[in-house]
């Protein structure tokens, strides 16, 4: 895969950027400069922002613009980077899209928008969105129906695979899923629709079983993500006890930072305290986390690195 046009060849973890932000609330770029290295550095192959965790929402559109343009000059090529342009306005989608791309992005990311509710209605929208970003963009389906309330069943999906060739990745975050996730692999491999990407996200909870599902990687955010590259790679050699082992040491952190309202405060704290940003902002509206959030998150971190052998 180019890293300026996302395919079905795309594999291994796209870290779900944050969004630094300084403590006054303004857009951090020099902070964004420093996470986006931090990111390479710690091996990713790929880099979404403006995701849910990515306080998109909360920028205005010229703060997108800029924080759009600072991520890919840092980026430089050096891997691919998707944009989460999930908007209630086709034409403001279409866009953000368009704007995307001409900076250098691989492409774009797309969920249903809230509560869409039926097949026929899903189906619909994204075939407006298509036929909106034409044949040149490609395009990522979050399907997160846990924040959207849309569900797709595997047929519509697999519809909108065989119609509309922009559709070259699915973002797999549906709760329980693991066999939706099985189905999808099985579609590929038996010529129901052509080959996609399938990453995976919610936080990386089920990462070693969606793997072992088929999965081609993850797309999800953690305040480790070596640990998540790691465990790709172990994996993809063959060592799949090796990684499960690997995951579960982190799985404390992982489950503490996956705290519905709460995990982005959590996995902020943990980036600042590791350099990655300067501060832990979340914008307001946000979450913050009391005194006693960040002992009892020191604590987890201490006993997470000692049975690493770090500490």
């Amino acid at each position: 895969m180019l890293y300026n046009k996302l395919d079905e060849t795309a594999e291994g973890v796209f870290i779900i950027s944050a969004t630094p932000f300084k403590e006054s609330g303004a857009l951090d770029t020099e902070s964004t400069k420093k996470l986006i290295d931090f990111y390479i550095e710690k091996g990713v192959h790929g880099i979404t922002i403006l995701g849910v965790m990515g306080e998109a929402p909360k920028l205005t559109p010229g703060e997108s613009e800029l924080f759009i343009s600072t991520v890919l000059k840092q980026v430089n090529q050096q891997v691919p980077v998707i944009v989460g342009v999930s908007n209630a306005g086709l034409g403001n989608l279409a866009k953000l899209s368009n704007m995307s791309m001409e900076m250098g992005a691989a492409g774009v990311m797309v969920a249903p928008p809230m509560g869409l509710g039926t097949e026929t209605k899903i189906y619909n929208y994204f075939s407006n969105v298509f036929n909106a970003l034409g044949d040149d963009i490609p395009v990522c389906y979050q399907d997160y129906p846990f924040l959207t309330k849309s569900e797709i069943s595997l047929e519509t999906f697999n519809r909108l695979v065989n119609d509309f060739n922009q559709l070259v990745m699915l973002k797999h975050e549906e709760w329980p899923g693991l066999d939706k996730l099985s189905k999808v692999k099985a579609s590929i491999q038996d010529g129901g629709i052509r080959p996609i990407s399938v990453l995976t996200g919610n936080g990386g909870l089920y990462l070693p079983q969606e793997l072992q599902r088929g999965a081609d990687g993850a797309m999800t955010g953690f305040a480790y993500p070596e640990m998540l590259v790691e465990v790709y790679n172990l994996h993809k050699k063959g060592k799949i006890d090796a990684a499960e082992d690997l995951f579960d040491t982190y799985l404390p952190l992982v489950r503490y930072e996956q705290q519905p309202g709460f995990g982005l405060a959590i996995r902020k704290e943990i980036l600042f305290r590791r350099g990655a940003i300067d501060c832990s902002k979340v914008r307001d509206p946000g979450p913050r986390m009391s005194d006693k959030d960040l002992t009892e998150l020191s604590r987890i971190i201490g006993r997470v690195e000692r049975n690493l052998g770090t500490n």
